[in-house]
């Protein structure tokens, strides 16, 4: 979590977009990129992504309308990793990434890195939209994936 004015607090979906590593030249954009990022297991951990610029807006709006309290500062369309990876690199234009088994990941990303790609559930910005007046820009990942 991310402390901001009085008390509040900001959850943060993964971001992308400049200066990221999901962005061009960043670790995980390139790893998609060189086909070298798998699929682990099922791909079922459920992601919320939120681009940089969105955040901060978000932490903006926090600041300055925020009561004391927790804001998820995500997109509007969590994604299993299933969905986002292969969107990901079609639109890098790069294969399929490789589906790997969960004994597999965990050599390469640990257990943690294995939850994230089977496990972990997404979370709903309903209430920083509600009580801050924000909005994101990038209103789902695929549409700033694909401004990226």
């Amino acid at each position: 979590m991310c402390a901001v004015d009085r008390g509040d607090r900001a959850r943060y979906g993964a971001f992308y977009g400049p200066g990221t590593s999901v962005a061009p030249g960043g670790e995980q954009f390139e790893q998609v990129r060189r086909g070298k990022f798998s699929l682990v297991g099922d791909g079922g951990g459920v992601w919320s992504f939120i681009h940089i610029a969105d955040a901060a807006e978000a932490t903006v709006a926090a600041v300055a309308h925020g009561s004391r309290g927790v804001y998820n500062v995500v997109d509007d369309e969590p994604a299993p990793v299933a969905e986002w990876l292969p969107a990901l690199a079609q639109e890098l234009g790069t294969k399929k990434p490789m589906r790997v088994p969960r004994f597999v990941g965990r050599l390469f990303g640990g257990e943690a890195g294995v939850v994230m790609m089977t496990e972990i559930r997404g979370a709903s910005n309903a209430k920083a939209k509600r009580e801050l007046g924000w909005r994101p820009a990038y209103l789902i990942w695929r549409q700033g994936f694909a401004a990226a």
